[in-house]
């Protein structure tokens, strides 16, 4: 994958929901503010996967497809850092809804991961 930071692929999602329970099984969970973040080792090799959810707790349909545009182009971008093969589930919480501008969402993203690392857990 490299330094690409392009299009965000189906290849780049989780999408069954046996993958979901795997990340939620076996992996590490770190809580922010705003988003918890599990992380696990990847099955795909050589590339990170993500997986979204946001409920409806979050907000209504507009806000829940916003906070998960932005996360999407988070990764995009930040997919580079990571360690290949490492799936993130990244679970959104009701503050993260009143979360308006994509720094925000980026910024609190980024430091629940940071927290995730300080922790040990294998995400870089």
């Amino acid at each position: 994958m490299g330094t690409r930071t392009g299009r965000f692929e189906r290849a780049d999602r989780l999408l069954d929901s046996k993958d979901f329970d795997r990340v939620s099984r076996q992996g590490q969970r770190t809580a922010g503010g705003e988003f918890v973040i599990l992380t696990a080792p990847g099955a795909c090799l050589g590339r990170s996967r993500v997986g979204i959810s946001a409920s409806r707790k979050v907000g209504n349909a507009v806000v829940r497809n916003r906070i998960k545009r932005r996360v999407r182009d988070w990764f995009r971008h930040r997919r580079v850092s990571l360690a290949n093969n490492v799936d993130l589930v990244i679970i959104a919480r009701k503050k993260a809804g009143r979360l308006v501008e994509s720094g925000a969402i980026a910024k609190a993203l980024d430091d629940t991961l940071a927290r995730a690392e300080r922790q040990g857990k294998k995400t870089t």
